[in-house]
């Protein structure tokens, strides 16, 4: 796929970004800000929904700095443009393999004692009411999937594919998307799956289209269970 190719980042991007991703975001947004934000709301739900928010202005707007603007780039570098038709029976099919495995890796994990520590989740659960599923479903199925595919498999991915293959492309983007959700821990195996069909999916159609819309059903149906179990 030509378009792979064409891309003229170097180290340098990448290690601004995972600055950004391992170090900033960790200690400001996700640190300082949501604890802000949670005294502020009293709420773990409408904090960390904030601060995704924030986070994808500021990823959005790190990538289009750093990636794009440079090199002048347009978003469709980064695979935000449409796909042929007939891949949406593979999005249904990739839709329902990641359902199955994460339904089998969760409850493994649960076997061996590994929970959760999901604050908006746990919030969630404890006053599930329409206008607090809806911030949920909106923050889970709509804000995420929107700026985590633009970075970790628009950029992310195609940095490694470009500079080392197919497959340290899905391995690496799809490890450092799986280390951004610790302490998250009995998810971390279906993050890694994720990973690997949002990007394989970007790699098929060179857009990240698919993928959102994989990742952001798969995250909505998620919600939907948490409010009814």
């Amino acid at each position: 796929m030509k378009h792979f190719f064409e891309a003229k980042w170097t180290s340098k991007e990448l290690i601004i970004l995972l600055i950004l991703t391992f170090l900033i975001v960790p200690f400001a947004l996700e640190g300082l800000l949501q604890e802000l934000l949670s005294s502020i709301f009293h709420s773990n739900l409408y904090a960390g929904t904030l601060t995704g928010l924030i986070m994808a202005i500021v990823f959005t707007t790190a990538v289009y700095v750093v990636a794009l603007r440079p090199f002048n780039y347009s978003w469709r570098e980064i695979g935000i443009h449409s796909f042929k038709e007939d891949y949406w029976k593979w999005i249904f099919v990739w839709l329902l393999i990641l359902i199955a495995t994460s339904i089998a890796l969760v409850s493994i994990m649960d076997l061996f004692g590994i929970g959760t520590d999901n604050d908006k989740t746990e919030s969630l659960k404890q006053n599930i009411n329409w206008i607090n599923i809806t911030v949920g479903f909106v923050s889970a199925a709509i804000i995420s999937p929107m700026y985590e595919e633009m970075f970790y498999r628009g950029f992310l991915y195609k940095w490694f594919r470009v500079k080392w293959g197919l497959v340290p492309g899905l391995f690496f983007s799809s490890i450092i998307f799986t280390l951004v959700h610790i302490p998250t821990y009995n998810t971390l195996p279906v993050n890694f799956i994720s990973g690997l069909i949002f990007a394989w999916t970007y790699e098929k159609t060179n857009s990240i289209i698919p993928g959102m819309i994989i990742h952001g059903t798969f995250n909505g149906i998620a919600v939907i269970l948490t409010t009814i179990a």
